[in-house]
């Protein structure tokens, strides 16, 4: 079966953050490397977040019951904010305190050749994960520039993996920075610092993506293009004096219900507007495949 963009982007994120995270705890454990550690833990909680992700993606597929009569859609969004906690918690919060640590009680680091050799493989391996998200958004928003594109954006897979693999390639620098300063300055607090750096780095990135999920989990409306295209659809309609009310709600990456009340000319028969429902229906079926839901009703006291 094909995958959709969004799995592709998940499952190179899970292939590449499982990797990275195997050769960053050995080159820890090798080195002694505080802020190597830190980024292994930060490659395995990664890789973690993409199989919550991806459960998330298989749980929200599921379709409507008696319990739950628009879907599952809204799950992916709660499956996303666990990610954020866990960024936040076992990633940030941890490498902070594993940072402080590491000024407090400095030690050396061994063989730093190898922290070198695993940081630039991770570069490749995240940055290839990272492209292929950010071509998938690109793909999706190309009119905006890439921070309105992750805030207009409907589906957290992607712009959760482009938040985790973009505070990852920083990481590294940062990393790399710190091994650097800690071997040839002899300063191995140097090491501890950058530990901290990344932990601060985490922590920003986990409230960015709770900020944005939680709006979605809690009930977000169609973005302003796809309600602009809804009121084109049905406004072109001579039949309809105007749409009074819309209401939207984002229940899922690719769901949306909609609901409108229209206004109906003088002297527009039954028939006339049963005709001109039908007509506004298929229009926006037609134009929004995302639309998974419509209502339409006639405005009170009109014609």
């Amino acid at each position: 079966m094909k995958r959709d963009g969004s799995t592709t982007v998940v499952y190179a994120a899970l292939g590449g953050n499982l990797a990275i995270a195997v050769t960053k705890f050995g080159a820890a454990l090798y080195t002694g490397s505080s802020a190597m550690f830190t980024e292994a833990l930060h490659s395995l909680v990664d890789t973690v977040d993409q199989g919550l992700l991806l459960y998330g993606m298989h749980r929200a597929k599921r379709p409507p019951d008696e319990a739950h009569p628009f879907g599952y859609g809204l799950e992916l969004y709660f499956w996303s904010f666990v990610v954020a906690l866990l960024i936040f918690s076992l990633g940030g919060a941890f490498a902070i305190y594993q940072g402080v640590e590491k000024i407090r009680h400095p030690e050396p680091i061994q063989d730093a050749w190898v922290n070198f050799t695993v940081l630039g493989l991770a570069v490749l391996f995240e940055g290839y994960s990272f492209g292929v998200a950010w071509r998938e958004m690109r793909r999706r928003h190309a009119d905006v520039g890439m921070w309105s594109a992750l805030r207009r954006s409907k589906d957290p897979s992607t712009f959760t993996v482009i938040l985790e693999d973009g505070a990852a390639l920083i990481g590294l620098g940062v990393a790399a920075i710190g091994v650097a300063v800690s071997v040839g300055l002899d300063e191995p607090r140097a090491d501890g610092v950058a530990s901290f750096a990344i932990g601060v780095l985490l922590v920003g990135v986990a409230v960015v993506l709770a900020r944005e999920t939680r709006s979605l989990l809690i009930g977000e409306g169609a973005s302003a293009a796809f309600l602009a295209r809804a009121r084109d659809c049905v406004g072109r309609d001579e039949r309809i004096a105007c749409i009074q009310d819309v209401r939207s709600l984002q229940i899922g990456t690719n769901s949306v219900v909609l609901a409108m009340v229209l206004s109906f000319r003088d002297g527009t028969t039954a028939e006339e507007r049963d005709d001109a429902f039908d007509t506004a229906y298929g229009r926006l079926k037609s134009a929004l495949p995302s639309l998974t839901y419509v209502y339409l009703m006639p405005s009170r006291g009109g014609p």
